[in-house]
Parts: C-alpha cells; sequence; structure tokens
C-alpha cells in the first residue's frame, strides 16, 4: 500500500526521514513524504500547522495531552481511553531506545552492584515550582540520608549538567544503586522514558508517577511510590535496601517485563495494525467537516510558526 504523508508540530530536532513512526511504517508500507499528503501525523496539539491540512490528520501525544476530536481524526497517546480511535502508546516507545536494552540475559547483578560508586543520582532539566514539586520534595528529603547526585542543571550538585548526548545520561546512572525516576506529574498512562533510562543503567529506579506502571513493567525490579503511600515509607525502604546487599540484589535479579518478555506495546505489528485500518479506511477527515478561512489558517501559523522551540522532556536528559 502506497500512504502520502508528512509530520507537522514538533521541535527542530526532529527528522522527518530519520524517526521511528517512518521506520515503522516503511516495514508495511510505501510511504512518500509529500507537502500534500493524504495523512498528518501531529506531535504538539498547542501548535498549528496541522490546520492547513485538510486530510486525516494524527495526533501523537507527546505529553499526556488528550486527543482533541475536534482537530484530529485518530491519536496515538499514553492515555487509557476506550475509543476505536485511539491507541495507547506510551511516551517511551517511539522516544526510547527500543525493549533490547532492557531485557536481561546472563548478567552477574553482583557483579554490577560492586561497580556501583555512587548512592543514588537525579536528572532533571526543567522544573515547574508547583507542578513538579512533588520530586523536587522528595529529592530533598532523601538528600537528608545521604547526598543524591543531581546530574541535570536543575539543583545541579556535581560541578555542572551532565552530557546530553547520546547514552550521557545512561553512562552517568550506571554507577549508582537507586535513581530518583519521577515524572514531571501523576497521570494513569503517562510513563516516561525516565524509568527506561534506570533500566537501561541498571540501577534501582525510583518511580512516581503513572499509577498503572506495574502492568508495563515487572514491580519486583524497581521501587514503586504507590506500594508506599508516602515520602517516609519510601525512604526507609531505600535505606534498607542501601544497607542490606542481599534485599538489594532480590531486586536487581528481577526482569524488567513481566517473564522478560516486552510489553504489548513495544508490538510493531500493534501498531502497524492501527495505521493500517487508518490508511485503508474511508473517512470524511475531521478538516472537511468544518469551514476555515484560509486566512485564519495563516496567521495561526505565523503566530506559531512550524519550527518553535521543542518541548521539554521529549529528548534524551530533560526533565
Amino acid at each position: 500500500m502506497k500512504v502520502q504523508l508528512d509530520f507537522c508540530d514538533i521541535g527542530p530536532g526532529f527528522s522527518k526521514t530519520n524517526n521511528f513512526f517512518i521506520h515503522l511504517l516503511q516495514k508495511r508500507f510505501e510511504v512518500e513524504l509529500v507537502d500534500r499528503p493524504d495523512f498528518v501525523i501531529y506531535f504538539n496539539p498547542n501548535l498549528h500547522v496541522h490546520r492547513l491540512h485538510n486530510c486525516v490528520r494524527i495526533q501523537v501525544g507527546l505529553e499526556r495531552w488528550l486527543p482533541d476530536w475536534k482537530e484530529s481524526d485518530y491519536a496515538l497517546t499514553p492515555n487509557y481511553l476506550d475509543n476505536p480511535r485511539h491507541l495507547r502508546l506510551p511516551f517511551y516507545v517511539p522516544w526510547g531506545q527500543g525493549p533490547k536494552p532492557l531485557l536481561k540475559e546472563n548478567e552477574d547483578p553482583e557483579q554490577l552492584l560492586a561497580e556501583k560508586t555512587g548512592f543514588c543520582s537525579f536528572v532533571v532539566t526543567n522544573n515547574h515550582p508547583v507542578k513538579n514539586r512533588k520530586r523536587l520534595e522528595f529529592f530533598q528529603k532523601l538528600s537528608r540520608y545521604k547526598k543524591v547526585d543531581s546530574g541535570g542543571q536543575f539543583m545541579n550538585n556535581i560541578g555542572g549538567p551532565i552530557p546530553r548526548l547520546q547514552g550521557g545520561k545512561v553512562k552517568f546512572l550506571r554507577r549508582y544503586k537507586f535513581h530518583l525516576a519521577f515524572e514531571n506529574e501523576s497521570h494513569e498512562g503517562y510513563t516516561t522514558e525516565k524509568i527506561c533510562d534506570a533500566m537501561m543503567a541498571r540501577t534501582l529506579p525510583i518511580y512516581w508517577g503513572n499509577p498503572r506502571v506495574a502492568e508495563e513493567f515487572n514491580p519486583k525490579s524497581f521501587l514503586n511510590y504507590f506500594d508506599y503511600g508516602s515520602d517516609e515509607a519510601l525512604i526507609e525502604k531505600i535505606i534498607e535496601l542501601d544497607r542490606d546487599d542481599a534485599r538489594y540484589l532480590e531486586y536487581a535479579r528481577q526482569p524488567y517485563f513481566h517473564q522478560n518478555q516486552p510489553n504489548e506495546f513495544y508490538s510493531p505489528d500493534r501498531l502497524l495494525d492501527f495505521f493500517e485500518r487508518i490508511f485503508s479506511t474511508p473517512i470524511q477527515p475531521v478538516a472537511r467537516r468544518r469551514r476555515f478561512f484560509e486566512l485564519n489558517r495563516w496567521l495561526l501559523v505565523r503566530k506559531h510558526p512550524p519550527h518553535a522551540p521543542q518541548l521539554p522532556g521529549w529528548r534524551e536528559g530533560q526533565g
């Protein structure tokens, strides 16, 4: 099947010819990138280039935004929605490194623990004083027990931020026993790359964010805030594991995935079947059900140009 496609409304670091979605779709479809496509994939609903297209619009959620069905015909977001036009796609799938680095095979947890020289790491680039208050408060409380090394731009205490090149964050995390993998906020379905980065580094994630994260990853392989109910109870558990290598290794020996098999969200066929249904189902696009003045569309784009600053959190090492 030949598909005429375009991408829009994302930061300047995104390549239309080299990204997760183009590589995925090319496994089953003959994809042609054109300026006047039959289908457009857009990422940031707060930008407006997608509104210039009167074709089928597919929203892909960078954050936990709900689909705007007045703007999009289909959507892939981290949310749990019972809607045939929606497919759940956690953030860590398109913006992560894939499931392979998270699979455990022929590893020696005792050797990995012996190589840990630091207690706990914390990497945040951007912080909102209200929305992100939870992770800052926990960082400060845990720091009363032992120093937590903050390697991001926010609350940096190691002499400067770590390199943001590919692999820089994971390399930094490898030296620590624990990592504070706190999301920007707690919301069902909103699981980003933060927990996966810690897993790739083989450091024990201390997670807060998606209350249903245990459905995606083995809860015996990380510390889930929602299992403890308070900062104090979780910190007590962290101290226990820090002081008892045998108990720590019980977590380190566990696979990150249930039965050490990637969860369903990594399945290429699951995603491709959804796109095939989109590409093969004739519909009247939502853009053609409403009348727009072309002048108004162009005014929106001039006000919000297509190369707007990239969103925090969609590239490695950001908060």
